[in-house]
């Protein structure tokens, strides 16, 4: 290994001697730190969204599709059996009291009539022929050319034959009646809604002919699941509007409850009877109804999106107007719904809240807001509706896209 050693002379190194100090106190005066260098750069400010906490009533509102139909629907059937000759009503035709719908075949109960006609006229020659031997008695008991015995049997024989005739007429009544039930009559004005029988058949008594919807009353008839159902109170108002006709409504109160759920569905069958409804809504037309339930408390609400946890409670983060800065606070919630939440207390109505940020804040930050939401909807059924108020902002540029993706 070869070492290279650098000769240099007395004088050369004393004129390297007096430049160390400079160096050293040029590399020290490089080293101290400017006092504007000290200073904190400063806290960038947030941007976020938020919304104004709004104050709803108890209770919610909630939407259901039913169907009109009659108040009281019946089945015309005959009271006897028989073959089907006519029937002279369709679905749909408008029938009224007294009319004949339909016909059974009446010859058997026309036999029937004619032979309790004869029956009587019989019973009335009995009864004619023991009258008559009364009377030829009569005169003869009183000298004494017949016995009061014989007398007495003939008077017993009118009694009977008296009798007779009593019974013959009544068969002969039932008879007509049953000659009368081979005519099926409307009892009532209405709409025929259905049919159950073809002319050539064979129909027993009490088979449905032909279905009445009787005019008059209408009914709004809705399947409540389990829930909605118990918190029905009696005489409940709910708001029927046509399905086709946003503009044909009426108001009715739920008339009927069905104590038993439906084995498919698990609902019950609710009646709303309507109170004058318009002729618009005919039998049969789709219907949505709106019912107010519940309505034992109030409270505040506010979008989901703004509810965070603190402590292991609800809390939200409420912006200070004025100075622009944010604070974190605990609620009391009552409820949940789709896209809002019902606070019980903690907040005052008019105040903000975050609804986009909310992870990364912490107290005291200063904010800067993007805007101010449209208030949450108190129901699912009202959020289309805010969503359709809330104007439009066709102005947005990329920064405040950018911003809004920021805050989130």
């Amino acid at each position: 290994m070869y070492q290279v050693g650098l000769s240099l002379s007395p004088g050369v190194r004393r004129g390297l001697f007096p430049l160390v100090p400079l160096t050293a106190a040029l590399l020290l005066g490089g080293c101290e730190l400017d006092p504007a260098a000290e200073v904190a750069a400063p806290e960038p400010i947030r941007p976020v969204r938020v919304a104004e906490v709004v104050e709803v009533g108890g209770g919610e509102t909630i939407t259901l599709t039913g169907t009109i139909e009659a108040e009281d629907t019946i089945n015309l059937a005959f009271r006897v059996g028989g073959q089907l000759i006519s029937r002279a009503v369709n679905v749909g035709d408008q029938v009224r009291p007294g009319q004949i719908v339909a016909r059974l075949d009446p010859e058997t109960a026309q036999n029937a009539v004619d032979a309790a006609r004869a029956n009587v006229a019989a019973a009335m020659a009995r009864l004619v022929e023991a009258q008559n031997t009364i009377d030829r008695y009569q005169p003869m008991v009183e000298r004494g050319f017949v016995a009061r015995q014989q007398f007495d049997r003939a008077v017993e024989s009118r009694n009977a034959a008296r009798a007779q005739v009593e019974a013959a007429e009544a068969k002969l009544r039932t008879a007509d009646n049953q000659l009368s039930f081979t005519e099926l009559v409307a009892d009532a004005a209405g709409t025929v809604t259905a049919r159950g029988a073809e002319p050539g058949e064979v129909v027993a008594a009490g088979q449905m002919v032909v279905q009445l919807a009787r005019k008059g009353g209408r009914d709004a008839v809705f399947d409540f699941p389990p829930r909605v159902k118990d918190a029905l109170a009696a005489d409940t108002e709910v708001e029927v509007i046509s399905a086709t006709d946003p503009g044909v409504r009426a108001v009715g109160r739920v008339r009927e409850v069905s104590p038993q759920a439906d084995p498919v569905t698990r609902t019950f069958q609710v009646r709303v009877g309507l109170a004058s409804p318009p002729a618009t809504l005919r039998l049969g037309s789709t219907v949505t109804g709106k019912v107010a339930v519940g309505g034992a408390e109030a409270g505040l609400v506010i979008p989901a999106a703004a509810l965070t946890r603190a402590d292991g409670q609800p809390a939200v983060w409420v912006v200070d107007p004025d100075v622009q800065r944010v604070a974190l606070r605990n609620i009391a919630v009552l409820g949940h719904e789709l896209d809002s939440v019902l606070v019980e207390h903690g907040l005052v109505p008019g105040e903000l809240v975050v609804t986009a940020g909310v992870q990364t804040l912490r107290p005291e930050q200063q904010v800067r807001l993007l805007g101010v939401a449209p208030p949450a909807p108190a129901t699912p059924e009202a959020a289309p509706a805010a969503a359709e108020d809330a104007p439009a902002d066709e102005t947005t540029d990329a920064a405040d896209t950018a911003e809004d993706e920021a805050a989130q």
